[in-house]
């Protein structure tokens, strides 16, 4: 199913009539100049809603997760999983890559994995007498990572240009990803002695970091009902394919942002970094932009408000966080919290 999207076209109490006004900022998907956007943002939010209702049907009482991590995929972005084993991380990526007809592939991270086995290798073919690629398991619209900080940092960083730039080179030559493209990769924080720790770079380049916990009394049992004969999830029907996907993308670049929001995002990242030895960098406002503009069209608006940045801050900025040593005590969320009550609202 081809999802419908919306652009900014129509005017809103929020926002300038005037299109014109240079206050305003759309998104960086190009449209041609004599094509009118035809995008219905109400379609955003009805399948969005297709998709997290659709997930809820596999996993109990973790609506909010599913849309944070859907939101990301809307906005082009990464998801990072952290949390202890057994709460439904792996689950959680696999109900929502078959809730979209999309590609889906998982990569098991070890100590003895390596780049190739994520990006692929060029293989020699005695046939042509030549090299052929062999793609790995990243070449997939939405590639689970298990456990990432298992694999040693040469190996984790086979993926930094694949999650930038959304593209591989191997032996000088470029491949692209297909599109849509996300990863959402899991973290191991129980056994710190058996794993390592993610290169900065790697985390930055991560949309945002969301914790599942434990489900209450209730929905464990729940969860037990659902799951006693066949699991739930081999009958699991997409409600929206790649095309989609990407209509959805456009309309999300598309969403309005003006410049007092813009102002705010960037007083949040300035105020972490006045607190912290390391605060959020330019790429964490431009995603907690991003993710704004995704909240507010699952939400059928095509413009941006402050609560959309609000409910965003912590989940894209908190993981680029680091305390000073006199902070040690604090974590990223405490000290985006901080921000939030500090820096007023536009």
């Amino acid at each position: 199913m081809a999802v419908p999207v919306v652009g900014s076209s129509q005017t809103s109490p929020h926002r300038p009539m005037n299109e014109s006004d240079n206050t305003t900022q759309r998104g960086t998907v190009d449209q041609p100049d004599d094509e009118p956007l035809t995008h219905d943002i109400t379609a955003v939010a009805t399948t969005a809603e297709e998709v997290i209702d659709n997930v809820g049907g596999i996993l109990v009482g973790h609506r909010d997760t599913v849309e944070h991590v859907l939101i990301a995929v809307l906005a082009r972005g990464h998801v990072m999983l952290e949390d202890v084993p057994g709460v439904g991380k792996t689950m959680l990526s696999k109900a929502l890559a078959g809730s979209i007809d999309c590609s889906f592939r998982r990569i098991q991270f070890t100590p003895d994995l390596l780049p190739s086995d994520i990006t692929g290798v060029n293989v020699f073919n005695q046939k042509t007498q030549s090299f052929e690629f062999q793609p790995g398991p990243i070449f997939a619209n939405i590639v689970l990572g298990d456990e990432i900080n298992r694999a040693p940092p040469k190996t984790q960083s086979a993926m930094l240009e694949a999650m930038e730039e959304q593209q591989v080179t191997i032996d000088g030559i470029t491949h692209q990803l297909p599109h849509p493209f996300t990863v959402m990769a899991t973290r191991n924080i129980v056994e710190p002695h058996r794993t390592y720790e993610l290169p900065i770079a790697e985390l930055d380049r991560f949309m945002k970091t969301v914790k599942m916990g434990y489900p209450s009394e209730r929905q464990e049992i729940e969860l037990l009902e659902r799951v006693v004969g066949d699991h739930p999830i081999e009958e699991l029907e997409p409600v929206i394919d790649t095309e989609g996907v990407r209509d959805a993308q456009i309309a999300v670049s598309n969403v309005t942002i003006e410049e007092p929001i813009r102002l705010y995002a960037t007083k949040l990242a300035t105020r972490t970094r006045k607190r912290a030895d390391l605060g959020a960098s330019p790429r964490g406002t431009i995603a907690l932009l991003r993710a704004s503009q995704a909240r507010a069209a699952i939400n059928g608006r095509d413009y941006v408000i402050p609560d959309d940045v609000k409910d965003e801050a912590v989940h894209v900025l908190a993981h680029r966080v680091r305390p000073t040593l006199e902070d040690s005590e604090l974590d990223g969320t405490q000290l985006v919290k901080e921000a939030l009550d500090d820096v007023p609202i536009p």
